[in-house]
């Protein structure tokens, strides 16, 4: 699988630490982008006006960043901007 909505992707949050990583973003009171095009995986998000943040390591995530367009957790590739899971 590429990817998929709230579904594990290589590199991406797998099985139990979807929900812990959900609650721990509610708990950092992370501030929500307003993105006016689709979040969905492949989404490029823009270069200015995101604050992409590290997940931490406990979450077994490495080399992608995370933020909230839309009220929704994303993970995303830094490099690109590239949105590879939604955090359902």
């Amino acid at each position: 699988m590429v990817g998929g909505v709230g579904g594990a992707v290589v590199g991406g949050i797998i099985g139990d630490n979807t929900p812990a990583l959900q609650t721990y973003v509610t708990e950092q009171r992370v501030p929500s982008y307003t993105y006016s095009e689709d979040v969905r995986v492949g989404a490029v998000l823009p270069q200015q006006g995101v604050t992409y943040r590290e997940v931490p390591a406990e979450y077994g995530v490495k080399g992608y960043r995370y933020t909230v367009v839309n009220n929704r957790t994303v993970l995303v590739e830094p490099e690109s901007r590239r949105i590879i899971q939604v955090i359902e």
